[in-house]
């Protein structure tokens, strides 16, 4: 039986879903279609004759991205790869932990088996992955391995302002050699639609706000056994004093005011399936550093499907952003909105 082509088993997507066909997101589909099908001959698929290695995705947050790409990632029958961007730089750096001799080549030779890797919401924030980018994204161009990318961001644009940016530049030269870029572009943000009614967000922090979330917290633990774990992250310690089975209550504070990153959280999301957050703070310039936390906390949070209830000091319109932070955070509100609707169950 002939397989249904990647247009036609996304308009069924989007009809069994009860989506609004948008005509942006097939104009995507069709330019995916186009990637893997050169010539429209499938079994050059991923000849090394095609020039095109990458495909990046860009866009505003809501739109769909994610949704697309997942979904052509599922279609496609081939050896491929899914890692959350923050992940696949977690997974190299461990290897480069381990072997730090000729890393990246050693790395990329991992990767040969497979021939797309789709990476997921790309963003680079520190220099440490900044520095290494080229080389690796080049070795594996050079393997002739395709890469599926989406991110909030346009190529020219990625680690802007960015400590030693210069040193960065070599990486958007070879992505944009080897890339079709596209931006998505639709007026409505999907995620946000109908979901203006919020009861896991609290705000602003009073005391009965803090009595009916406490109120909530024990009707989910109710009857379940209460822990003390404690994950250790390469030598760090994360203590998680009040357990109950998957759920528990931290504060904003303890989740992002220490030196934590992806790896911590991610280390969290793997054991918690519904977390209250307390104490969210207005975000400004003088507490950047604790912004670009949440910004991947929350990241994480969505991608690993953790279930959410928030307080904050005021509600997430109003929450605001340090300037540097602005655009990745309008994703963190969408996805804020999304994981806090009134749609999603409680655990």
């Amino acid at each position: 039986m002939k397989k249904v082509s990647l247009k036609n088993s996304f308009l069924k997507l989007c009809k069994d879903n009860k989506f609004e066909k948008n005509t942006k997101q097939i104009e995507i589909i069709e330019s995916l279609n186009t990637f893997i099908k050169p010539k429209n001959r499938f079994f050059n698929l991923f000849s090394k004759k095609d020039k095109k290695l990458c495909f990046y995705l860009y866009g505003d947050v809501g739109l769909g991205k994610t949704m697309i790409a997942n979904h052509f990632f599922n279609y496609i029958d081939i050896p491929k790869k899914r890692s959350h961007f923050n992940e696949f730089m977690i997974s190299f750096h461990d290897f480069k932990y381990k072997d730090k001799s000729n890393s990246i080549n050693k790395f990329v030779k991992n990767l040969k088996k497979y021939k797309l890797i789709y990476l997921d919401e790309l963003q680079v924030t520190n220099i440490v992955d900044a520095m290494i980018l080229g080389k690796l994204f080049e070795t594996i161009f050079l393997e002739n391995i395709k890469i599926l990318i989406t991110s909030n961001i346009k190529i020219d644009d990625l680690y802007k302002d960015g400590l030693q940016r210069e040193q960065f530049l070599p990486f958007i030269s070879i992505i944009k050699e080897n890339s079709i870029q596209k931006k998505l572009i639709i007026q409505e943000d999907y995620r946000m639609s109908g979901l203006n009614v919020l009861q896991r967000a609290y705000f602003p922090i009073t005391e009965k706000n803090i009595f009916q979330i406490n109120q909530i917290f024990r009707k989910l633990t109710k009857n379940k056994k209460k822990d003390k774990i404690i994950l250790n992250i390469k030598g760090r310690k994360i203590v998680i004093n009040n357990f109950y089975e998957g759920i528990t209550k931290l504060s904003f504070d303890y989740l992002c005011n220490d030196n934590l990153g992806a790896e911590d959280y991610i280390a969290i999301s793997d054991v918690c399936k519904f977390i209250i957050i307390e104490n969210i703070p207005i975000f400004k310039n003088e507490n950047i550093n604790q912004q670009q936390r949440f910004i991947t906390l929350v990241d994480i949070l969505y991608e690993k499907k953790v279930s959410l209830l928030i307080s904050l000091q005021t509600n997430l319109e109003n929450l605001n952003s340090s300037g540097n932070l602005a655009k990745p955070f309008k994703r963190t509100l969408s996805r804020l909105y999304e994981l806090t609707s009134s749609e999603k169950k409680l655990a």
